[in-house]
């Protein structure tokens, strides 16, 4: 007899018999070709950035010395030689007018804004699975406010507010005010995902049971409720990270950001537009690696939705 009921797809022969929903998810991201590129591109941009100061050591360079020999100083402070004054001595040419090596602001450039976007990422999904889970179970009173709070947060034009809180700070680390800035927007996003999982899980019968059994309100949502909602928040970690990345970039593209010399990626392309047309490799090759970083983050977070998101409509 042939049955057409079942059209889920069968899982993947090399997970054996009776694995859980992690071990077929880990065995459906491994047979996906984009994930394996993207990992690899991910993980070496953050040992880029982890093993910035040796990176730059070696290449016997740091990101604030100038090589004034580098540039021709009759024309403009072009770079001598082709590509940008890509040489053996700068491996990715150098700045124009300064002679800065570029190498050298490319890595600590990843290492400033890898910090920003992955500690805000940080900030943002701890926050916001607190008071979505907290929102989600409790209901009531409280499930009112936080959600009146997120959407309070959500209706706030963020770019221009964290444009304007950007200014008006002077004397501060622009680093960490960066990232508490761009941490306090992100939340209700995560929040709102998170409290939708908890509101489906709470009534659930092992809730229930663990309810009945005289389990507290921080051993069911440790034990019980935050398992359930973790595929998602995963994912979508993945995905809030390009965005991040980006608004770092633009903020320091806007020079509200991180200031010289400090270098970051969006400061290095806003700095390579007035010479684009002269030296195109100082704005390629920045612009580059902030495409490939956001690529890879977008790339691995929508296979991760697709996989271990319930939502998602993958059959």
């Amino acid at each position: 007899m042939t049955t057409t009921a079942n059209t889920a797809p069968p899982a993947p022969a090399a997970v054996p018999a009776g694995s859980g929903p992690w071990q077929l998810a880990r065995a459906e991201l491994r047979r996906r070709t984009a994930v394996k590129v993207s990992l690899v591109v991910v993980a070496l941009f953050l040992l880029m950035a982890a093993g910035a100061p040796l990176l730059s050591s070696l290449a016997g360079w740091s990101p604030e010395e100038f090589d004034k020999t580098a540039v021709d100083p009759y024309l403009g402070g072009r770079p001598l030689g082709p590509l940008g004054g890509i040489s053996a001595d700068h491996w990715l040419g150098v700045e124009p007018v300064t002679g800065r090596d570029l190498f050298a602001r490319v890595v600590h450039g990843a290492q400033v804004s890898l910090l920003i976007a992955l500690t805000a990422t940080a900030i943002v999904v701890l926050a916001g699975t607190a008071a979505g889970i907290t929102a989600g179970y409790f209901g009531g009173r409280t499930d009112a406010v936080l959600s009146r709070l997120m959407d309070l947060t959500m209706s706030f034009p963020s770019l221009i507010f964290m444009i304007a809180m950007m200014s008006v700070a002077k004397d501060v680390n622009r680093i960490l005010l960066m990232t508490a800035v761009i941490g306090l927007f992100g939340w209700p996003g995560v929040a709102r995902v998170v409290r939708g999982q908890t509101l489906s899980l709470r009534h659930r019968e092992y809730v229930d049971a663990a309810r009945v059994g005289g389990s507290g309100p921080w051993r069911i949502l440790t034990r019980d409720i935050l398992p359930g909602v973790a595929g998602p928040v995963i994912a979508y970690t993945t995905l809030i990270v390009p965005g991040m990345i980006a608004t770092e970039a633009a903020l320091s593209y806007l020079g509200v950001g991180v200031r010289p010399p400090t270098p970051s990626w969006g400061q290095m392309i806003a700095e390579s537009v007035g010479f684009y047309d002269t030296d195109p490799m100082y704005f390629v090759i920045p612009s580059t690696c902030l495409f490939l970083t956001v690529l890879a983050f977008t790339l691995l977070g929508d296979a991760l939705r697709d996989v271990l998101d319930p939502r998602s409509g993958r059959t």
